[in-house]
Parts: C-alpha cells; sequence; structure tokens
C-alpha cells in the first residue's frame, strides 16, 4: 500500500470515527425516533455539502494553478444571497408561500448555473484567459452584494429577520427530498471528476505541458468549470454559503497528502470536508449549545488560516 493511501485510509477511518460520535454522543434514547433521523439527516446534509464543495475547490485551484482561490470568488455565493434577498424583498413573509423549498431550490440552482454559464461563454468565446473570469466574477459577485445590501437597508425589519436564516449555512433545517435529489446529483458528478483525474494531474503541470501531452485543456477546463458550478450551487441552495470551507480544506490536503495524484487528493478533500464540518458542528451543538451557526466558525478560523496562506505565499515570493 502506498504513503497516500495510507494517509488517506486514516482520514476515512478519523471521519468514520467522527461520524459516529456525532451521531451517538448523547443521544437520548428516550425520543430516539425523533433524535436519531434529525441527525441522521444532519449527517447526509454534511457529507454531501463536505465533498461537494471541498472537491470542487480542488478541481477550481488546479485549472486556475493557484491553491488560495475558490469557486466562491466567481460570485456564486452573491448570487445565493442576491436571489434569496430579492426573493424576500418582493412578497415578504409570502415568498416562502410563493417559493417554497422545493421551488427556490431549484430556481437558485438554475439561476446559479446560468450566472455561470453565461460567464463562462462570454470568456471562452473569446478565448480570454481564466483569471479574466476570476476578475469579472469578483465584480459581479460585489456588484450582487451591494445590490443586496442595498435591498437590506430598505427592508421591512420583519422581513429582514425572515431573511436572516437564508444568510446563513444551516443544517439544521435540510429537507429530507431535497437532500434525495442533491445526493443523486453530487454522486454522480464526483463520479464524473474522478474518471477525470489522471487529465487534471497532467493539467496541474500546467496548460503548455497539458496541451504537448494531449489534453484539450479547453474543453476539459470548460467542462470543469461547468461541473464545479453545478456542485457549488447544490451545496449553497442546500444549506447555505460557506465560504472559507473550500480554502481550508484543500490547504489542508495538500499539507497531508504531499502529492499532485487527484485519485487520492479527491478522496482525502472529501474526508477533510467532512471532518470539519463534523467537528464544528459538534463544537457549536456541545460548547455553544447551538446559539450560534457553524459558517461564522468556519468563516472566523478560514479567515486567520487564510491569511497566514498570503503571509506564507509572500514569503516564499
Amino acid at each position: 500500500m502506498s504513503n497516500q493511501m495510507k494517509k488517506a485510509s486514516a482520514l476515512i477511518i478519523v471521519m468514520l470515527l467522527l461520524m459516529i460520535g456525532f451521531v451517538m454522543i448523547q443521544l437520548n434514547f428516550a425520543i430516539l425516533d425523533y433524535v436519531l433521523p434529525s441527525r441522521l439527516r444532519k449527517l447526509a446534509a454534511i457529507l454531501l455539502v463536505g465533498a461537494a464543495i471541498g472537491v470542487s475547490s480542488l478541481v477550481f485551484q488546479s485549472i486556475t494553478e493557484n491553491h488560495l482561490l475558490t469557486p466562491s470568488v466567481i460570485g456564486l455565493d452573491a448570487v445565493y444571497l442576491f436571489i434569496q434577498t430579492i426573493i424576500i424583498f418582493s412578497f415578504g413573509k409570502m415568498g416562502d408561500v410563493v417559493f417554497n423549498v422545493y421551488t427556490n431550490f431549484f430556481v437558485s440552482v438554475i439561476l446559479m448555473i446560468g450566472f455561470t454559464l453565461g460567464l463562462f461563454n462570454l470568456v471562452f468565446k473569446k478565448n480570454t484567459s481564466v483569471y479574466f473570469v476570476l476578475l469579472f466574477g469578483i465584480v459581479m459577485g460585489t456588484c450582487f452584494s451591494s445590490l443586496s445590501s442595498f435591498m437590506h437597508m430598505v427592508m421591512n425589519p420583519d422581513d429582514f429577520l425572515l431573511l436572516q436564516d437564508k444568510l446563513f449555512a444551516s443544517f439544521n433545517t435540510v429537507n429530507e427530498k431535497l437532500l434525495i435529489i442533491s445526493c443523486a446529483l453530487i454522486i454522480l458528478l464526483l463520479i464524473y471528476i474522478y474518471k477525470k483525474s489522471y487529465e487534471l494531474d497532467v493539467l496541474s503541470l500546467g496548460k503548455t505541458h497539458a496541451i504537448n501531452l494531449g489534453v484539450n485543456v479547453d474543453k476539459l477546463t470548460r467542462n470543469m468549470l461547468l461541473v464545479i458550478a453545478i456542485l457549488v450551487s447544490i451545496s449553497t441552495a442546500l444549506v447555505g454559503p460557506i465560504t472559507f470551507l473550500g480554502i481550508i480544506v484543500c490547504n489542508v490536503t495538500y499539507q497531508l497528502m504531499q502529492t499532485f495524484k487527484h485519485q487520492y487528493l479527491i478522496i482525502s478533500v472529501i474526508a477533510v470536508s467532512a471532518i470539519t464540518l463534523l467537528l464544528g458542528q459538534m463544537i457549536n451543538q456541545y460548547f455553544f449549545d447551538g446559539t450560534t451557526e457553524i459558517t461564522i466558525l468556519i468563516n472566523f478560523v478560514g479567515g486567520i488560516y487564510f491569511i497566514y496562506l498570503l503571509f506564507k505565499e509572500g514569503a516564499h515570493d
């Protein structure tokens, strides 16, 4: 067994132990019929969202050849928040009736995919560098965030309180039927990415080397960006935006695995993502009594880690 396989196996074992701990710790057997399904639903959402964000960020960094970038920089999180804001701003409390949980989910996913497709088509038709995508995405993300902030300022206070639940990622209100749909889509997309792991290995060598080695870089990049958009859209629509998770789990995976082979990185980043979210949820549940949101904890740690990575990259330069 290779060293990378041993490390990946160890991560999977840690993930499984945390999964068992998450389900069993302080489990009240008197109300088992209520508590157990609720915890299993949260666990499923954690695994799906962790896999979607972790793998999408890993592939995105391979495409851009930069370990400090994640799909959130192209504005997908801002688009999701803008969609939720405009629904509540337009319909108020009736927004949840007009756009029920299923309609909201599919509208959010379709609009975010449409935004990403429009962005990529605009860029790739002109054969522009992927960094133009990032620049344009940052500008559009800032634009959507500004529009959302403006509506927050003029919104009815009661409507704003209703919107607050959608502004932070939460695993407490995940719909079971949405989990089934999301699970099917995410698994199919992960299988597709895993099959492309060898091409991603070559792409990691650089665009010029990949072309010389027979990889259709433009097609691979376009397909991977579309898959990334779908993964991020599903995970964001399912629980809400988690900005810094991708940066944390990808860079921790790189440091642990010390390899460029995506067949190991993909498995490992899924395990690291699940471990991170499980720890965050357990800390929130048992140390803060569920009074805060996991997003706040991850963004706090992730922000500090991101600053560390910036200084580390600057020191190497």
